[in-house]
C-alpha cells in the first residue's frame, strides 16, 4: 500500500489515472460492500463522519435527512481535480433539483504536520470552500481529511494516489458503483443510470 510517487507516476503516465472502467450497471445490494467511515471537516472547522448513512449516522441526522444516494469524489493529490470535476459537474447538472442526493469532494492532507491541530486550523482558513448555490437543492460540498489514511486506502484497495476515485453510496453506506480517473461519456450516462435507480429504491 506504501507505494512511492514514482512508482505511482510510472503507472499513471501508462493509464493516466484510468485505472480501471466504471461499472457499467449498478452493485447489487446483497453483493455491495460498506465505504469505510471516514471523518472530514469543511473549512470552516465543522466536522463530519462520511457516509450519511441510515447506520451510525451522526447525532441530530434526522432520516429525512439521509440521501438515497451520494456520490463521494476523493482526491489525494492536487492533479487530480480535473478528474473530480468530470464526474461532479455533470453530477450536480443532473441532479441539482434532488434533495435525496448529496455530493462531497474530499481532499486528503496526509501529512503529519499539516495535521496538527494549530496548523490544520490554519490551513483550513485558506482551504478552498463550498460555495452554496441559491438556485439548486443539490450542494457541492467540499471536504478535508486529516492524517493517516493507510487502513482506509487498504479498504479500498486504493492504490495509486494521483488519480481520482468516485464512490456512489446508498443509504446504508453501500458502495453500489465506483469509476476512476477523467470520466467518459458512457461512464457517466452509467452513474446517472444508477443513481437514479438508488433513488427508486424503497
Amino acid at each position: 500500500m506504501n507505494r512511492g510517487y514514482f512508482a505511482d507516476m510510472s503507472e499513471f503516465k501508462q493509464h493516466g489515472g484510468k485505472i480501471a472502467m466504471a461499472n457499467k450497471i449498478i452493485i447489487p445490494a446483497m453483493a455491495a460492500v460498506k465505504f469505510p467511515a471516514l471523518e472530514v471537516n469543511y473549512s470552516d472547522g465543522r466536522s463530519l463522519k462520511l457516509p450519511v448513512s441510515s447506520h451510525g449516522n451522526e447525532a441530530g441526522t434526522s432520516k429525512l435527512d439521509i440521501p438515497k444516494a451520494s456520490l463521494l469524489c476523493l482526491s489525494f493529490r492536487a492533479s487530480s481535480q480535473a478528474m473530480i470535476d468530470s464526474w461532479s459537474k455533470p453530477f450536480f447538472d443532473a441532479f441539482s433539483d434532488s434533495k435525496n442526493v448529496q455530493l462531497y469532494e474530499v481532499s486528503f492532507v496526509d501529512s503529519w504536520f499539516l495535521s496538527m491541530n494549530p496548523i490544520k486550523r490554519l490551513l483550513l482558513r485558506i482551504m478552498k470552500k463550498s460555495k452554496p448555490d441559491g438556485k439548486s437543492v443539490l450542494q457541492r460540498q467540499i471536504v478535508y481529511s486529516f492524517g493517516d489514511h493507510y487502513y482506509f486506502r487498504k479498504e479500498l484497495k486504493i492504490l495509486n494516489l494521483l488519480t481520482g476515485y468516485m464512490f456512489l453510496v446508498d443509504k446504508f453506506g453501500r458502495i453500489r458503483w465506483q469509476g476512476f480517473g477523467l470520466a467518459a461519456e458512457e461512464e457517466l450516462a452509467s452513474l446517472l443510470s444508477c443513481t437514479t435507480l438508488l433513488l427508486e429504491e424503497k
